[in-house]
Order: structure tokens, then sequence, then C-alpha cells
């Protein structure tokens, strides 16, 4: 019933509702746990009760969930995926890569469902997307030749652009898949790249200092919950560098 339950939520938004599959009287346990904040997500969170609520699974009557949230702190993420093992949950949703892994180490029994990922093989969290193995679904857009694509764009708009900083997160694992094949498509379009890090809150604007030091001509920030979550005041940041 645990194993099923995760393929439920992998399905929540259009897996049909079998209401006489559920344990009657069951209430499920349900860990969520993911590297930014709850007001970063809570379109994401609504949406994800949704897809419970159309399964027949509402919270506090036939399912309990335990929210754990980073705060953009990735390295409070293995305490807190600790926690919710500890509290024996059924199945732990991690909603980001950082989480993932922080769920990844800290069980081997607990399925956890990951949501929409850049690449899961990639980040070490499956064997391969076709037989992922071990305790862990979910789903992967399998985005990181979007990151080529961005570049092209770039280029296209600002021909006579030729320096642009990659900010990214060295702590998150999708990073690496991102700027393998960021290095290629700059490379390609004859643009020099250069890779400012930024782990946590406080050292975006350490960040920003650095790429103006350097003297980049645009940015381009790779997907990251911690980066996405402080998203206002990396445009903010930039803007001020252009009126430098």
């Amino acid at each position: 019933m645990r194993l099923r339950l995760a393929i439920v939520l992998l399905l929540a938004s259009a897996a049909p509702l079998v209401s006489e599959a559920q344990q009657a009287g069951k209430v499920y346990r349900v860990g969520f746990l993911a590297a930014g904040s709850g007001s970063d997500n809570q379109t994401y969170l609504n949406a994800f009760r949704q897809g419970l609520g159309k399964l027949g699974y509402v919270e506090g009557r036939n399912i309990a969930i335990e929210y754990r949230w980073g705060e953009g702190k990735y390295e409070r993420l293995p305490k807190l995926a600790a926690e919710l093992v500890h509290l024996k949950m059924d199945v732990i949703v991690a909603a980001n890569a950082p989480a993932a892994q922080a769920a990844k180490e800290a069980t081997k029994e607990i399925p956890i469902v990951i949501t929409v990922l850049l690449d899961p093989s990639a980040a070490g969290l499956v064997a391969t997307l076709a037989r992922p193995g071990g305790n862990i679904t979910g789903l992967s857009m399998l985005a990181p030749e979007i990151v080529g694509k961005q570049l092209e764009l770039l280029k296209e708009v600002v021909p006579k652009i030729s320096r642009v900083t990659v900010l990214g997160n060295p702590a998150n694992p999708g990073t690496a898949p991102q700027l393998r094949e960021a290095k290629g498509a700059a490379q390609a379009l004859g643009l020099q790249l250069q890779l400012v890090e930024a782990r946590g809150p406080s050292e975006v604007d350490r960040a920003f200092a650095e790429m103006i030091r350097e003297r980049a001509e645009a940015v381009l920030v790779l997907v990251d919950a911690m980066l996405a979550s402080h998203r206002e005041r990396i445009v903010n940041l930039a803007a001020k560098a252009v009126c430098r």
C-alpha cells in the first residue's frame, strides 16, 4: 500500500479515483520536503492538494502531511529528511533535486516521489530513467538542453555579446548537467562563459559583485530552488548592475 500511495501521489493530477482500493479508515502519512520555503511554493502546494483531492485524499481526513522546508539552506535538508524518516512516513515527496538527494540518503525503505527534475539519472538519484531501481520514482523534464537554447536566444537578441556569466548553485546536483550543456552551447556560439556560484541567499550579493568585477555582459541563472526563491532580488541586482 505504501508503494501504491507513492504512485498515486505521482499521478495525482491525472489518475482516476479508485475509492474501493483505499483502506477504510486508513490515514496515510506523507512527508513533503523542499529546499525552498512554504511561501515560495504556495502555487505548487495548492495544485498538489487539489490533485490529491481529486483522488479522494483530503488533508486532515484520510491523509496527514508533514511539511519540512529548507528555506534555501540546503545543509538543513539531511536533518529534515531524517525527521520525516523518524516519523515513519508512508511516502516522502521531494520537491526538488537537493531534497530528493537528502531523502535518498535518509532512507532506502520509504518510497520517495520526486517532482519534475531536470535529470534524475544524471543527478545520481536513479540508475536509469527506464529502470530507476531502489525506492525512488517520479518525473523528469530532461531540460539541461534548455540552457543551450537560452544562450542561443541571448546571442540572437544581442549579437555582439561575448561574455556571459552563469549563476548556479553547486550544492544542487542538477547544476552539473546544465553547466555541461551551457559550455557546449557557448563554444558553438563563440561565447566566453564565467561560472559564478551561490550556495545560499547570503552569497547572491557576492556573486553579483564578482560578475561586475569581471565585466559580464549578461547573466544566465540556472534552474535551482534557492535561486528561484530569490528571483526578484536577482532581477533587481542585475538591473542595478546595468545602471552602473
